[in-house]
């Protein structure tokens, strides 16, 4: 019994010295594996943020040449609106309190993002207005952003959607348009108001409104009597016009408005791809060096090991 046992144990040490290499061999393997694996995936999202800082910098210096053309063209659209606000303003222009109300909002903005709270600035004033009185107010969306905001809680108010809004500058001619629809669009709203995003400077712009009103509360007002020889057809191609002027005013403000975030948008996300970078080389640089010292200490565990 003692031969067979001391047999057996001998037998036991010899597949134990046989089997100890290779299991050291395949942890080593494993560890390699690991250090390298996480290194390639430290790689991979180094140069991922890298393309996305590439992109942000390009779209900065698209949107800086965009908003210099802009601000020239505001520069030129602002007298539409200031002469078209002007005759509400001597008129005094104000809804009929006994009729029924029923208001109009034309909410302007652009079919692009990535600029900021410029579109969702426009959508919260409007919400503000449909939660006061939804069941009395339409809303007609300039762009895409607008409808897709507002649409999960006030679909139903949505009267009419204008696309391609902001891929090129607007012109006098798409607002003339958007303000055909309005006039064609079959509801008689008895007081408005456009809803957009006035330019102050570079980085600030405001959420403004500006009232507009039908041809009915129009004549209706005690004041249109300082203007000789006015008659209802005089007035409603008037209100087209003035209609038409303060949508292309409103849009112009809204455009240079939209770079100049955009602009301010994409630096701030260069910024922060800038230090996600020097953030992840440093990450990568550390997990290399612990990788290279542990193979180290491997080998010379090793070397030690045999000598």
């Amino acid at each position: 019994k003692q031969k067979e046992s001391s047999t057996a144990h001998r037998m036991m040490m010899q597949r134990t010295q046989l089997l100890l290499p290779l299991a050291m061999e395949a942890t080593v393997l494993a560890q390699q594996q690991r250090g390298m694996a996480t290194l390639k995936m430290i790689s991979m999202r180094l140069k991922s943020v890298k393309n996305i800082q590439k992109i942000t910098q390009s779209m900065k210096m698209v949107s800086a040449a965009k908003y210099a053309r802009a601000e020239r063209d505001l520069k030129a659209a602002r007298p539409y609106g200031i002469g078209a606000q002007q005759f509400f303003e001597k008129t005094e222009i104000q809804a009929d309190e006994k009729a029924e109300p029923k208001k109009l909002l034309i909410a302007v903005t652009s079919d692009r993002g990535l600029c900021g709270a410029v579109h969702t600035g426009v959508a919260r004033l409007i919400r503000g207005e449909l939660a006061q009185d939804e069941a009395n107010t339409k809303v007609f969306c300039v762009g895409d952003k607008s409808r897709a905001i507002l649409s999960r809680l006030y679909g139903k108010n949505i009267l009419m959607v204008a696309n391609e809004v902001g891929r090129l500058p607007p012109t006098f001619l798409d607002a003339s348009k958007i303000a055909n629809e309005v006039m064609q669009a079959g509801y008689d709203y008895t007081e408005g108001k456009i809803v957009y995003n006035r330019f102050k400077s570079v980085v600030s712009y405001q959420c403004s409104t500006l009232p507009i009103y039908s041809g009915d509360t129009v004549e209706k007002s005690e004041k249109l009597a300082v203007y000789d020889s006015l008659d209802s057809d005089v007035v409603k191609s008037y209100l087209e016009f003035s209609l038409a002027s303060l949508i292309f005013y409103t849009m112009k403000e809204g455009a240079c408005s939209e770079q100049s975030s955009r602009m301010t948008a994409m630096d701030n996300a260069s910024k922060n791809a800038g230090e996600m970078i020097d953030k992840l080389t440093l990450t990568f640089n550390r997990t290399r060096q612990a990788v290279i010292t542990r193979e180290l200490i491997e080998i010379i565990s090793g070397a030690a090991a045999l000598t």
